[in-house]
């Protein structure tokens, strides 16, 4: 029986404007400070993929316990019980996560759930006062986001980013030097996601398995019918669920490519995206080739290329670099003046993080009760993800575009003419997709106000209409006045 309590985290109205994106608490938490010496208790939700990674990284931190272990798949739910009590870990099972959330004495939870459910668990989890360790995306569209970093500020919570790059301490050392200025200006912060995948066929509509609670998995998504697509990987691949490889792995390095950015920036005022899903013939629904760039107020710009299609010479890239307004470059660990091909190595630094990685980190900032000691905190979590959002969104609104390097419409932008021409000749030559009845599908310049977080200009009506998704009866999303 759930509580009156947990009820109450259900009750929702809908979004209202929200003049700009609150900041972390500073102050103490006002959920459990847990001691040096105290068992930390962590409940996962999701226990495909992440999540045991999640279950393996918390139990080797010290005096670290999982009480509750969470699925909508009681298949899934039993076999990862049997495990960890093969491994004399006390632990109960449960479907629903408000189970969880209304124990007393579980101190944080991590959520590895499909990325439709990350925004609604760290609410209730906040509203819980349970820390929360969130797997990336924080958030599957932005009105969500926004409500995400509310409740933290509300209630004062760790809430930390499955980005582990933020726990890197070189990374963050070489940010550091970029943001100083040892290169001379950043005009362009680039991240790559293009590592191969394959078709995800057709399956057929139907009625979903008897061990999978449908409507649990289902959450805040609104979906028409059930397909074995979307369990338990591949609802990466549809807009009610997931967010393309943009904003799957490509989170990491859109994460990355927006740090390196100056401190005073939260979001972009424009963005667009060009690409389409090629060769595949199959029941996906998002790009598995995408060029996406956006521009902050100051005029730094981030770029950012989705390649999935394999062929012979593939070449992976899942990285970042950087580009200077004087025309040097920084790829792996090299700095390139410009004009030159002879690489100078970097020394990187040691940036400040909070030590023991991204699961470390996570432990010392609850033991400590101090959200400022999150490891990629609720604040960056939105920015990076918001990024990837706005682009996903213009690929949304997107009109098909004849297959040829005359699709890309980036005006007087050289550079992002450049790197559209580097994609194209990959998909063309590489892949060997024929100009004739081939079609990119080309997003508009989409405007953007980083304080009110709403569109404006020629497409605004369209594009915030893709800001919230619907969500299903018991689900919503609260307001941020009611969060």
């Amino acid at each position: 029986m759930l509580s009156n309590s947990r009820r109450k985290f259900i009750k929702t109205t809908s979004l209202a404007a929200f003049g700009g994106a609150p900041f972390i608490a500073n102050t103490k938490s006002s959920g459990k400070i847990i001691g040096a010496n105290d068992r930390m208790r962590i409940a996962v939700a999701g226990l495909n993929g992440r999540g045991k990674s999640h279950i393996g990284g918390f139990l080797g931190q010290k005096n670290v316990e999982i009480p509750y272990v969470i699925d909508p798949d009681k298949q899934v739910l039993s076999r990862t019980v049997a495990s960890l009590k093969g491994r004399g870990q006390p632990v109960k099972g449960v479907v629903d996560i408000r189970e969880a959330l209304d124990d007393k004495n579980v101190d944080a939870i991590a959520i590895a759930a499909p990325n439709h459910w990350h925004s609604l668990m760290t609410i209730w989890g906040a509203q819980a006062g349970k820390h929360v360790y969130v797997e990336k995306p924080m958030s599957h569209d932005v009105e969500e986001g926004r409500v995400a970093v509310a409740a933290q500020k509300k209630y004062g919570v760790v809430i930390q980013h499955g980005t582990q790059q933020r726990s890197n301490a070189d990374r963050a050392g070489l940010h550091d030097q970029i943001k100083a200025g040892k290169w001379g200006r950043l005009k362009i912060s680039y991240g790559y996601c293009c590592k191969p995948r394959g078709s995800i066929g057709h399956k057929n509509i139907g009625d979903a398995p008897a061990h999978l609670d449908w409507d649990l998995w289902k959450g805040p998504a609104v979906i028409e019918k059930f397909h074995g697509n979307y369990v338990h990987y591949n609802w990466h691949w549809f807009w009610a669920t997931g967010n393309g490889d943009l904003n799957n792995q490509g989170t990491h390095e859109l994460d990355v490519a927006r740090w390196a950015i100056d401190d005073d920036q939260t979001h972009p005022v424009k963005a667009m995206a060009i690409g389409g899903r090629f060769q595949w013939k199959d029941q996906g629904e998002t790009p598995n080739t995408l060029f996406g760039m956006a521009e902050y107020p100051n005029g730094q710009q981030v770029f950012f290329n989705v390649r999935n299609v394999n062929y012979n010479g593939y070449k992976r890239q899942v990285e970042n670099q950087y580009y200077f307004e004087d025309g040097g470059k920084i790829i792996g660990n090299q700095y390139y003046a410009k004009g030159s091909d002879k690489g100078e190595k970097i020394d990187f630094g040691s940036g400040k993080v909070t030590p023991g990685g991204n699961w470390g980190s996570f432990v010392a900032a609850c033991r400590e009760g101090d959200p400022s000691m999150a490891n990629g905190n609720v604040n960056d979590a939105h920015y990076g993800c918001v990024l990837g959002h706005l682009m996903n969104n213009s690929y949304r609104l997107g009109e098909d575009v004849p297959f040829n390097l005359k699709a890309g419409r980036f005006g007087d932008n050289k550079d992002a003419a450049e790197h559209f021409g580097k994609l194209h000749d990959v998909m063309g030559k590489g892949v060997g997709i024929p100009e004739k009845d081939n079609y990119y599908t080309v997003g508009p310049w989409l405007q953007f106000d980083p304080k009110k977080e709403t569109h404006t200009g020629e497409h605004a009506k369209d594009a915030n209409r893709l800001l919230k998704d619907p969500n299903n009866m018991g689900f919503e999303i609260p307001s941020v006045d009611k969060v």
